[in-house]
C-alpha cells in the first residue's frame, strides 16, 4: 500500500472545486494559492477516503451541505488573511 496513492482527504477535492468556481486561481499566483490552500484546509476537519465515488454515494445530503458551507467559510477566512497580509506589505 502506498498511503499517498491509496487515500486522500475528501476536503481537498471540495476546496479545489470551490476555488475553481470562485476563480480564485485566476486572481492569485501559484505561491499565494499554495499558502491559501494550506490556510483553508487547516480550518477544516480531515475526512480521509479511498474513493470519491464512495463518499458521494454514501454521504447524506445534509452532511454534504454542511461540508460545503464549512469550505466556503474557510475560503472566506483565507481570503481575509491574504487581504491582511497584502495590507502590511504595501
Amino acid at each position: 500500500m502506498k498511503l499517498h496513492d491509496d487515500i486522500h482527504n475528501y476536503y481537498e477535492k471540495l476546496v479545489v472545486e470551490h476555488i475553481v468556481r470562485r476563480k480564485l486561481d485566476k486572481i492569485y499566483d501559484e505561491d499565494v494559492m499554495a499558502d491559501f490552500c494550506c490556510t483553508v484546509l487547516n480550518q477544516l476537519p480531515s475526512r480521509y477516503i479511498r474513493y470519491d465515488v464512495d463518499m458521494e454515494f454514501y454521504l447524506p445530503q445534509p452532511e454534504r451541505v454542511k461540508m460545503e458551507q464549512a469550505v466556503e467559510c474557510a475560503i472566506d477566512f483565507a481570503i481575509s488573511q491574504i487581504a491582511k497580509k497584502e495590507q502590511f506589505q504595501v
